[in-house]
């Protein structure tokens, strides 16, 4: 089977043949056509002047008029031209000397065109050695119907149209070659051009997502197939950049409680202890395990959510309805700390949301409010509608977000400073899963830092 070079250049020259073909054959066409019409131009201009001087004459004698012999050099114009003048029944009354003892044809189709004034061309191949190429002019002349007949040579004609034929077929031949040539050049460059785009991709791998792929100039097909591939590969880059760190976070994150725990059973199996040390042991360790728990629910529900597996049917519920429930569940948690919840509803008719999703990302926006707010402050929860979208923020009056870490909140396992002090619990998990579950809704949150101070995180989803 041909290769797609050896194809594509097989078809180069199909096409260049054809269209060379069809370029030559139809400048031949157009050349016979003109040349054809000049000399049937100058057969008509000689029968109008034989024409003209019969008019002319004394009506008794009908005589082709041609210089005596000697009396003048030859008139070019009349070389090969043979003249002769019929009257109205086909009888022969006069012709040029050059035809000697033959005459030009008068057929039986001939007469009738004739007498209803139509000018008759013919061509007539075997006349004599010769082909010749004939034009039949009826007139009325002293009352008497007449037709001058005048043919010449097509010898000339035939010898031009091969000499065209020939020059034709060699710039055929010369421009088909330097078609081809310029084609298989111009096929040969885009080829080690998409050859060495293949080299390179053989060698990028995971240790070398970095390179990217040639690029060969220009702002063809293949510079925009090169650009689009390379911008995969960055995007690629990037996920496999943010897996690793993902999987390096997840690995520190389970290590750290796992430690705990070991450490924790270490210690309290080193001796004989009495049963309240060992409940409050115990207790310890369920502390731990139930953080690991959680760990590893967020960790798996993030999975499923990036498999593309997390898409329980959804359960509507009132919007404002699943917000005053999550508030009653929140305000103990408030109230311990002197924090109060405040509903702001601006909706202007029912909206209905997934109360599965949405509960879950909106208690983990309340739940970072709450950790990060100061004792007897507020924080509020507004409810608006903006064209189709409806948005939920939570704002607080805690310190704000850093504007240096704005830009990671929602990155897996992020914590800002406080949090990496150890100031605030948490794995870093709650917004990357929150921003996670409100886009494969179709919607997103927004983090910013509230003009009045304090943090405001927005999620926006499309209304129902």
């Amino acid at each position: 089977m041909l290769s797609l070079r050896r194809r594509l250049v097989l078809l180069h020259l199909l096409a260049v043949l054809l269209a060379v073909g069809v370029t030559a054959a139809t400048g031949w066409w157009m050349l016979s056509q003109s040349v054809n019409r000049q000399l049937d131009a100058a057969l008509l201009a000689l029968a109008e002047a034989e024409v003209a001087m019969l008019a002319d004459s004394d009506g008794v004698t009908v005589r082709v008029h041609e210089a005596p012999v000697g009396s003048a050099p030859p008139a070019l114009t009349r070389i090969d031209r043979l003249v002769q003048i019929v009257d109205g029944k086909g009888q022969i009354l006069a012709r040029s000397a050059n035809l000697g003892t033959e005459t030009l044809p008068v057929d039986a189709t001939l007469l009738p065109r004739l007498a209803a004034g139509i000018t008759v061309f013919d061509t007539l191949p075997d006349l004599r050695e010769e082909p010749l190429r004939m034009v039949s002019v009826p007139t009325l002349a002293h009352g008497r119907r007449y037709a001058v007949q005048v043919a010449g040579s097509l010898d000339d004609v035939n010898s031009i149209l091969q000499s065209a034929a020939i020059l034709f077929a060699g710039m055929a031949v010369a421009l088909t070659a330097a078609m081809a040539w310029a084609g298989a050049r111009l096929t040969s460059k885009l080829f080690v051009a998409i050859e060495n785009i293949v080299g390179r991709a053989h060698e990028i791998g995971d240790s070398n997502l970095h390179q990217r792929l040639p690029h060969p100039g220009g702002d063809d097909e293949i510079s925009h197939l090169v650009d689009t591939l390379n911008a995969m590969l960055e995007r690629i880059e990037h996920a496999f950049q943010a897996q690793q760190r993902f999987t390096a976070d997840a690995s520190h994150e389970l290590r750290s409680p796992l430690s705990r725990l070991r450490a924790e059973i270490e210690i309290t199996l080193r001796r004989q202890r009495d049963s309240g040390d060992y409940v409050t042991a115990l207790r310890s360790c369920l502390e731990e395990v139930e953080r690991l728990t959680h760990l590893v629910e967020e960790l798996l529900m993030l999975a499923r959510l990036d498999a593309g597996l997390e898409r329980a049917p959804a359960d509507l519920t009132p919007l404002r309805q699943l917000a005053e429930d999550l508030i009653g569940r929140m305000e103990p948690v408030a109230r311990e700390r002197g924090i109060t919840l405040a509903l702001r509803d601006e909706l202007r008719r029912d909206t209905l949301a997934d109360q599965r999703s949405l509960s879950l990302v909106l208690g983990n926006l309340l739940d970072n409010a709450i950790k990060f707010s100061p004792p007897d402050s507020r924080i509020e929860i507004q409810l608006e509608q903006a064209g189709m979208q409806m948005r939920v923020s939570v704002t607080d009056q805690g310190p704000g977000l850093d504007p240096a870490e704005l830009p990671f909140v929602f990155d897996r396992f992020f914590r800002g400073a406080g949090s990496r002090a150890g100031e605030v619990d948490g794995f870093g998990l709650g917004l990357a899963l929150s921003q996670t579950i409100m886009q494969a809704q179709g919607g997103g949150i927004e983090a910013a830092n509230h003009p009045g101070g304090g943090a405001r995180f927005s999620i926006t989803f499309s209304a129902r």
